[in-house]
């Protein structure tokens, strides 16, 4: 197929049909029925690289029958043969991670290495699921009846609507959508309008890989995103509903599908504490933030929002964070030796410098950056590290998402335990500390689904299960228990 050369990297993929530019609606590519389009923005540049459709609620329909009919015939299949499809999937998603990767860094602007790294991610979701299909296991359950047997089954919810973010718009997808069709059920998947590429090209290696019509469904679009993800969650063929966002969206999908009393898993903000005691390794603990805040220009929901450093470590781990991120080169991510990318959109751009202002505003101190980094073009944000955080700044109360540091000093452990906590988000947090005592004291009054001790990475394995508490989600997803989100308990009753 021809490609678009509005972007001049996208003459470097080796595999053209990787470069998608229509939805995938019963086993086809098609336009929108209107024929609109939306365009699709390289951050690093700020210019068009090409264009999706801009679907509505017709399409959407279309889409979900298209799975409801496929529904019928791939909920019967094998645990083998799924197994076969998605394997064959994952060897794909390998085989042409450099092409994927490519079109990853062109439309969310991450460093090519990166990239890479999510590729990977997203691949062993796909083999982790090829193999999880096979253990979907029941239970035989004993009767107070001589003549009477009880078992349970599990069985596909049946048809799930998925919606994607654009920070990881390739494994966020198969974790979502492995899981799924492990379990026999079918997929309308809306991907984030920011990174609609990555979606449509896992589409095409799903299809090559041997996934049957109407199994797989991809719904593109932009300024009909409300209607459109309404009828994903109110259609009554739909039966699962799974999203990865913001809490205010994702609350909105949980009245949506209220009536319906649909199945909900729900992936959504942070505002993760960092805490440092006077006992770490303070080399490690300066690493977790370059590995945890860094990555993705920060734009991780589990990557830290708040540093608490303990008194009598504080100034030394501040000085030896601020050199660390010193030395950090922002750039395009298809260029080399680039550390830190744009962030989305300049909406996000904003929101991190009103974030630096505000804090500035209260007291804070600047130690490195604070500036916007404003080259030609793109979206760009200097690596900001700020001291002295109030409790009453914004970047302590809301998700950043951005490359911005924010430190407070505490002093015993009752008060840090009290100021992480002081969130409605619960997922993640980082503990730093040589005390064996203090791991499991922490993490156990912390109130966040994942926990990472003496270390900033926390997405590090399909085998986890990642998720939230409090107003940070609902569900898990990856490990043995992401497949559980999509299958229904049976009971049968046997008399004789």
């Amino acid at each position: 197929m021809p490609i678009s050369l509005k972007h001049p990297s996208a003459s470097k993929l080796k595999d053209h049909e990787l470069f998608r530019t229509k939805a995938f609606i019963d086993g086809k590519w098609v336009s929108a029925n209107d024929g609109a389009k939306v365009a699709v923005i390289d951050p690093a540049t700020g210019k068009e690289i090409g264009t999706v459709p801009e679907m509505g609620v017709e399409e959407t329909r279309a889409a979900i029958s298209a799975a409801s009919r496929a529904l019928v015939d791939w909920r019967k299949t094998t645990c083998n043969e799924r197994y076969d499809i998605l394997i064959e999937w994952a060897q794909l998603i390998s085989r042409h991670k450099e092409d994927l990767a490519l079109l990853l860094t062109m439309e969310n602007g991450k460093p090519l290495n990166q990239s890479i790294s999510e590729i990977e991610y997203a691949q062993s979701f796909a083999q982790w699921f090829a193999e999880e299909a096979k253990r979907i296991y029941g239970e035989v359950i004993q009767s107070p009846l001589r003549n009477q047997r009880f078992m349970m089954i599990k069985q596909p919810v049946g048809v799930c609507s998925m919606v994607t973010p654009w920070n990881f718009p390739s494994a966020m997808i198969t974790r979502k959508m492995g899981a799924a069709l492990a379990a026999g059920c079918t997929v309308v998947l809306k991907p984030a309008a920011e990174t609609p590429y990555s979606a449509l090209a896992l589409c095409e290696l799903a299809t090559r890989a041997g996934i049957p019509k109407g199994v797989v469904n991809i719904v593109t679009t932009d300024k009909h995103v409300a209607e459109v993800g309404l009828e994903m969650c109110t259609n009554d063929l739909v039966r699962k509903v799974s999203f990865t966002g913001s809490t205010n969206v994702g609350k909105l999908i949980l009245k949506q599908c209220a009536d319906g009393v649909k199945r909900v898993s729900l992936e959504l903000g942070g505002n993760a504490p960092y805490i440092v005691f006077d006992d770490a390794d303070l080399e490690s603990a300066v690493e977790g933030i370059m590995t945890a805040k860094i990555i993705n220009a920060g734009q991780v929901c589990t990557a830290p929002n708040r540093i608490y450093v303990q008194s009598g470590i504080y100034d030394r781990f501040s000085e030896r964070l601020a050199e660390r991120m010193r030395t950090l080169h922002i750039g395009s991510g298809l260029e080399e030796g680039v550390h830190v990318g744009p962030v989305i959109t300049e909406r996000a751009r904003t929101k991190v410098h009103r974030h630096v202002e505000d804090a500035v505003t209260r007291g804070a101190r600047v130690m490195v950056g604070g500036a916007e980094h404003r080259p030609a073009e793109g979206f760009f944000i200097k690596p900001t590290l700020i001291s002295d955080l109030t409790d009453d700044a914004l970047v302590a109360n809301e998700e950043t998402f951005g490359p911005l540091v924010a430190m407070r000093r505490f002093t015993t452990e009752e008060e840090v335990a009290d100021l992480a906590n002081r969130t409605k988000y619960g997922l993640a947090g980082y503990v730093f500390t040589r005390d064996v005592g203090r791991v499991f004291r922490m993490s156990e009054s912390i109130e966040a689904g994942m926990i990472c001790v003496n270390s900033g990475q926390l997405l590090a394995s399909e085998a986890m299960p990642f998720g939230g508490i409090k107003e940070s989600g609902i569900g898990r997803e990856g490990s043995k228990h992401g497949i559980e989100e999509y299958v229904d308990e049976k009971l049968i009753a046997i008399g004789f």
